[in-house]
């Protein structure tokens, strides 16, 4: 029968949020847990009496990490812009603070961690996570300025090379590494000068090298890095174990929990050297495998970031890309590091590597990349 009155096509609103970027997060946390918990039962079980003792730290810091990023998503991304700068200062007062005696803790020999009785907090993770906010902030604020002079690029390096001097002195070089890598990426994405980005790039990595063998522990990092098998009892003990984990692994892996080196040979098994355990047990597909996960991750947070930009947000945009550069340098340095690439660094793999400051800070960081998805998406729909 014919109806006069036109159907109207009801337009359902969009998604709150990427469902596959979603998915991703999940199953890169979910293989760190499992992995952090297959690393760690023999050594957790001999040191502590406790075969999951780290995995239920870990899960308790997953756990704490989701229930801020559920705070933290419910605010605009404007109200981090306004931080930017308070937020620095605040962690160049911990960066002091934590070197002095009784007020920071030192692990290894570094005095990295400001203790609060159950928790200790790595002040460095915080400084990468403000570096980002605080650039992101300066390059919207100094747009022209950064874009025509050298001045405007001095500017927020000088700050950051306080921040570096300190976290030198706990010593944490990887962390300085990994801050000014991503500065220099924002900036150049901001838009300055080729020339001088080749200029400021050239003082970095010449100053980078200079430090890198100012000090004779990272002499004998560098020359075990070169050449592991030389000393593979001292300098090179790290590395050597470390290729063997992944040469035992072969294609498909000794299986899960199968791994040799987490048995007392590779030191560090779950946190700074667990991508060695992953490829013993996992094997090359399994390497494989998280490499295409975290290249979908880091893709999709610049293509978050590049539609901010579009819409006009741009602290958005530039926040978006920080991220997506601090996560892809560190994985990148960690993957160097078990693989011998690049010098032995402390260095956690992002979402997967066991570490209480660096899943919180990783989880706030995601969750900010959450709210600049929802408000692009809702912009997009005209809803903002």
């Amino acid at each position: 029968m014919y109806n006069p009155t036109p159907t109207r096509r009801v337009m359902s609103p969009p998604a709150p949020y990427d469902r596959w970027f979603l998915t991703i997060v999940l199953t890169l946390v979910c293989i760190g847990l499992l992995m952090v918990a297959s690393a760690s039962i023999v050594v957790s079980d001999i040191q502590l009496h406790q075969p999951f003792y780290y995995f239920y730290r870990q899960l308790i810091f997953v756990t704490a990490g989701v229930i801020l990023g559920s705070i933290v998503v419910q605010f605009d991304v404007a109200v981090w812009e306004k931080m930017g700068a308070a937020l620095l200062a605040g962690v160049m007062v911990l960066l002091v603070l934590v070197l002095i005696h009784g007020v920071g803790r030192s692990v290894n020999g570094s005095a990295r961690w400001i203790s609060l009785g159950f928790f200790g907090v790595q002040v460095s993770e915080l400084a990468k996570f403000a570096a980002v906010i605080y650039l992101a902030g300066y390059l919207v604020r100094r747009q022209a300025e950064i874009k025509t002079t050298f001045v405007g690029f001095l500017k927020p390096m000088g700050i950051l090379a306080i921040i570096s001097a300190l976290l030198l002195k706990e010593p944490d070089f990887g962390a300085t590494a990994v801050i000014m890598a991503t500065a220099l990426g924002m900036m150049f994405l901001g838009g300055m000068r080729i020339r001088y980005f080749i200029v400021i790039f050239s003082i970095v990595v010449i100053a980078l090298a200079i430090l890198a063998v100012s000090e004779p522990y990272r002499i004998h990092r560098l020359t075990g890095f070169l050449n592991p098998w030389a000393n593979p009892f001292s300098s090179g003990y790290q590395l050597t174990q470390s290729l063997i984990a992944f040469g035992r692994g072969g294609w498909l892996g000794t299986g899960l929990g199968n791994s040799i080196q987490k048995l007392f040979y590779l030191p560090e098994a779950h946190t700074d050297f667990l991508f060695a355990v992953i490829g013993e047990e996992l094997g090359v597909l399994g390497v494989v495998g998280i490499l295409m996960l975290f290249t979908l991750f880091v893709f999709r947070v610049l293509s978050i970031g590049r539609e901010a930009q579009r819409l006009g947000q741009h602290f958005s945009g530039f926040l978006a890309y920080g991220f997506a550069l601090w996560f892809a340098i560190q994985f990148c340095v960690s993957l160097g590091v078990n693989t011998g690439v690049l010098p032995t660094k402390g260095l956690t793999l992002p979402l997967i590597s066991y570490g209480g400051s660096s899943m919180l800070i990783t989880c706030i960081a995601i969750a900010l990349i959450f709210r600049i998805d929802y408000e692009n998406r809702m912009m997009g729909f005209g809803l903002r």
